[in-house]
Order: structure tokens, then C-alpha cells, then sequence
């Protein structure tokens, strides 16, 4: 059996197939790759939507937080400018040692500075943030309990004002009616002390010559005078109280001149006129309140005594309490 080779001859259909299975293969790779470009796309419009609520987010979270610190940064400024006008209008009172208020300053002071610290940070976090608000609010509070303290110190700066004004007041009205009380004891004290001054009266003064034997002949004439006697009463006083006084005796010569005496002690006095006062001699005496008592003293004179009136005063408590005159004549031939 013989076998011969022929050409193979395709049909139209065979021909028609192959070109058409390439055809789908290359469809649905391209398919696939737009597909794949779809979702490509698809991937990246999600993700960059995704990126922009993201940032949008942000922005919306950063606007929030900046709203936020704003409106913290408000209420901190109004809290210090409430503050500092406490503080104004305080400033001159006497609180500096008042242990509240120096503790308020300072924690108030400590509150401020870590409010502003959180509200400098850039990045502030919401806990940061919630922080620097409570911290505000107790700001608050404290600036209340610090100007309801001042009010109080204030109220009673007013009532010390007050009730030292009235003790001033009080104080001045007693020392009006002390000093009245005072005048009024003065002048009682100036009336007692001169109604308590004594009196002299009764002078005796006469002129003595002292004989041999100690005998003494009264005489008026001035060459036979050896001394003077004189003598004087200082009358009742129921005034006067008892004890040591000092009389002051003065004597004045016919020539106007003093009497000195350095054996009867003299010298000056001051009276009641601010007036010295030259004194013959002085007398310390006992005197007994409301009795008469008789006072005496003798008068020796250096020398010769002068024809002439002689005056003798006697003064207590810078008065002069009383007076007399002595006269002296000159002696004749057969006196």
C-alpha cells in the first residue's frame, strides 16, 4: 500500500480561528492591564484622598488647638489685668506683713508663669492645654479669695482709722479738761500760795546804847546808836501750813543804799516780780500753822550810824509782807 503525500490544504474556518484566539488573548491582556491601571488610579485617588482628610484633619485639630490657646491666652490676660487692678488700687495700704496676701502673690505669681509656658509651646497638646485651663480657673479663684482678702484688710484699715481717730478724739478732750483741770488747780495753787503767805506787823525798831556792864539804853540819836533791835509779829495764818519758812529782812541806809552784813549772812533774793532783791539777813524759821509768832533780830552796824530814816521790810514767798521806818536825829549838846 502506497501512501502519497499531498498538500495539506486549511479550510477558511481553521484560517479564520487563529488570528481570532490572538486576538482574545491580547484583549484580555489589555484588559487586565486596565484594570490594573484602574486600580492603580483607583489606589491612588483613595490615598490621596486618605492623605487629604488627613491633613485636613490636622489643619482642623492645629485651628482647634490655636482657637483654644487663643481663647486660654484671652481668659489668662483678663485674669491678670483683673489682678493688677487689685493690686493698683491697693497699693497703698499697710498689707505687706499680712501673711495671705504674701502667700496669694506667690501663688498666684507660680500660676502665671506655668500658664504662659504651656501657652508658648508650638506644639501644645490637648492635656497640656486642659491643664493650662484648670489652672486658669483656679487662677480665678484665687484673684476672688485675693480681693475679697484686700476688701476685708481695707474694711478694717477703715475701722483702725476710725477708731483711731476717735481715740485722738478722746484723747484730745481729755487733755483739754486735764489742761483746764490743770489751769484750774494752777490757779487754786497761786491762790493757796498767796493766801498762805504771811503777815508781819507790830514793828518795833529802836536804837540801843550798850553801857559798861552790859547795860542797854534805848536812844534815838545816831552817834550813841551801837546796834539796831528789831522786832515784829508774824501774825495767825490758818492757811499757811506748818514748818520751816525763810523771812527775808531788808534794810535800807538814809543814803538809800542796802544794808550788808557778812557776820547776819546777806545777799539777794528773787520776788514775785522776777526782782532781785538785796537782803539784810535771812531767818529760817519754825512756823506753827495759825498761831501769832514774834521774830527779833539785832542789827550791829560797822561803823557809825547816819542821822536819817532807815527802812526796815520784811518779805515771805517774794512778797513783801511789811514795813517800817526808823529815824535816827543828830545829837545835841547836852544829849
Amino acid at each position: 500500500m502506497s501512501f502519497e503525500n499531498f498538500p495539506t490544504t486549511e479550510t477558511p474556518q481553521q484560517s479564520i480561528e487563529a488570528p481570532k484566539a490572538k486576538s482574545n488573548t491580547k484583549n484580555i491582556i489589555t484588559g487586565v492591564l486596565v484594570a490594573a491601571l484602574l486600580c492603580t488610579w483607583g489606589y491612588i485617588i483613595y490615598d490621596k484622598n486618605k492623605t487629604k482628610k488627613s491633613i485636613e484633619t490636622k489643619d482642623t485639630l492645629l485651628a482647634t488647638i490655636s482657637s483654644e490657646k487663643d481663647v486660654l491666652r484671652k481668659e489668662l490676660d483678663d485674669a491678670t489685668m483683673r489682678y493688677d487692678m487689685i493690686k493698683t488700687s491697693s497699693a497703698n495700704m499697710e498689707h505687706s506683713k499680712d501673711s495671705v496676701i504674701t502667700r496669694k502673690d506667690r501663688e498666684i505669681a507660680e500660676k502665671r508663669t506655668k500658664i504662659n509656658q504651656i501657652l508658648a509651646k508650638a506644639n501644645a497638646t490637648k492635656e497640656e492645654l486642659a491643664e493650662a485651663k484648670s489652672l486658669i480657673a483656679s487662677l480665678n479663684t484665687d484673684i476672688v479669695t485675693y480681693r475679697t482678702t484686700i476688701e476685708k484688710l481695707e474694711g478694717e484699715k477703715l475701722v483702725l482709722i476710725e477708731e483711731k481717730a476717735m481715740v485722738t478724739r478722746e484723747k484730745d478732750v481729755i487733755r483739754k479738761n486735764f489742761d483746764s483741770a490743770t489751769t484750774v488747780i494752777k490757779q487754786k495753787e497761786d491762790v493757796i500760795d498767796v493766801a498762805s503767805t504771811l503777815n508781819a506787823s507790830n514793828f518795833s525798831i529802836i536804837g540801843i546804847d550798850e553801857k559798861n556792864g552790859g547795860k542797854e539804853i534805848t536812844t534815838s540819836t545816831a552817834k550813841r546808836v551801837d546796834k539796831f533791835r528789831i522786832s515784829f509779829d508774824l501774825d495767825e495764818n490758818r492757811i499757811s501750813p506748818s514748818g520751816e519758812k525763810e523771812i527775808y529782812v531788808s534794810i535800807t541806809d538814809p543814803a538809800g543804799l542796802p544794808v550788808k552784813s557778812d557776820f547776819l549772812g546777806s545777799g539777794i533774793f528773787n520776788t514775785r516780780d522776777g526782782v532781785e532783791k538785796p537782803f539784810t539777813q535771812k531767818m529760817n524759821i519754825n512756823y506753827t500753822q495759825g498761831q501769832r509768832q514774834t521774830l527779833s533780830i539785832d542789827w550791829k552796824n560797822d561803823g557809825k550810824y547816819a542821822t536819817g530814816e532807815y527802812k526796815i521790810e520784811v518779805f515771805h514767798n517774794g512778797f513783801k509782807i511789811g514795813q517800817s521806818v526808823k529815824s535816827l536825829k543828830k545829837g545835841g549838846l547836852f544829849s
